[in-house]
């Protein structure tokens, strides 16, 4: 993704309701947390044990825990039991997808790049209106 231009793939946008606004507002409550955010990031490099997790992301185990217990009832992440820890991963791609549009997005906010359609357009105007050499 480069700056100022269009992702390869976009995601069909889908109209925001009164039914799924709410669960939309928590996953978004959810990103909005560094320790979490820290967390997601973490595991979008690979399933970590909790204990291992923890270490990782500079926190104690039962905070990390609590914040993976928020994470596991958003469906964000999900836990596997392997003998006595629980390995966590992300729960699907569109988590990493939400981690990189934020990423991407705070990128652009620092950089005054906008990604909309006529701020995408413009060079090529620019561009194409320019004389040849």
């Amino acid at each position: 993704m480069g700056h100022g231009a269009p992702p390869a793939s976009r995601v069909p946008r889908t109209r925001l309701t009164a039914d799924n606004a709410a669960k939309v507002a928590a996953t978004l409550q959810a990103l909005a947390t560094p320790s979490r955010l820290l967390i997601l990031a973490r595991l979008r490099e690979g399933p970590l044990p909790a204990t291992e997790l923890a270490a990782e992301v500079g926190m104690e185990q039962s905070a990390c825990s609590h914040q993976l217990r928020l994470l596991r009832n958003l469906d964000l992440v999900v836990g596997t039991r392997k003998g006595r820890s629980v390995v966590y991963s992300l729960y699907d791609d569109h988590v990493c997808e939400l981690l990189d549009q934020a990423l991407y997005h705070v990128d652009h906010l620092r950089l005054g790049v906008s990604d909309t359609a006529a701020a995408i357009a413009e060079p090529e105007r620019a561009a194409a209106a320019a004389p040849s050499a």
